[in-house]
């Protein structure tokens, strides 16, 4: 009898809780195929790495140039 007074309760629960949410939206994702209209040539391609490079490299940097600065001295 325990048993289907638990599974009962979890039955109307999940439904209970599944009509709350709504209607469920399903997203789509836009995903192309073809080829750029215009491909990259090499001086944006060698920019676009450069600052790349630049944005993961340079706050680390900077972190070991000013490491001693931000120590302690007795």
């Amino acid at each position: 009898m325990l048993d289907f007074v638990s599974g009962l309760l979890r039955t109307i629960s999940t439904r209970t809780a599944l009509a709350l949410r709504g209607p469920m939206i399903t997203q789509r994702a836009s995903v192309f195929t073809r080829p750029a209209k215009d491909p990259l040539g090499p001086s944006e391609t060698i920019i676009g790495l450069g600052l790349f490079a630049l944005a993961i490299l340079g706050p680390s940097g900077w972190i070991l140039t000013n490491i001693e600065d931000s120590k302690k001295k007795d």
